[in-house]
């Protein structure tokens, strides 16, 4: 991929800084095929472009999206700048990343409730102990 000269670029310290990650996940970010910055030597040269997604890692890790999941966006936003195809994989992802998370709240709420119940009952034997 070509850079533009007047276009900022980045070190891998800068980016970790600014991300608050280390070095070695972007790394394997690179590793997995996410980020492809230019090389100069050894030395890696982080585009903006490669800020942005690791950005949208960073931001679709947080959301519950696998690396997998992330990666097959930027191939089809990649594949296709329209983005369409990229927009109805992104819904559908949308759509199956809620549904798992209202999954887990269904899951937490009985867990709670199991919490509190049995929280009671050893207040109750404490009680029932302490008389």
């Amino acid at each position: 991929m070509k850079q533009d000269l007047n276009e900022p670029t980045y070190t891998i310290s800068d980016l970790a800084k600014e991300f608050d990650i280390t070095t070695r996940s972007i790394r394997f970010y690179e590793d997995q095929g996410l980020l492809t910055p230019l090389r100069h030597g050894q030395t890696r040269i982080y585009s903006k472009r490669d800020k942005v997604r690791l950005k949208l890692i960073l931001r679709g890790k947080r959301l519950g999206f696998s690396l997998a999941e992330t990666g097959r966006l930027f191939e089809l936003y990649d594949a296709d700048k329209s983005s369409a195809k990229q927009l109805r994989t992104m819904l559908d992802l949308i759509e199956q990343k809620k549904a798992d998370l209202n999954q887990q709240m269904d899951d937490i709420k009985v867990v709670l409730m199991e919490l509190v119940t049995a929280e009671r009952r050893c207040r109750d034997t404490l009680k029932d102990l302490d008389k």
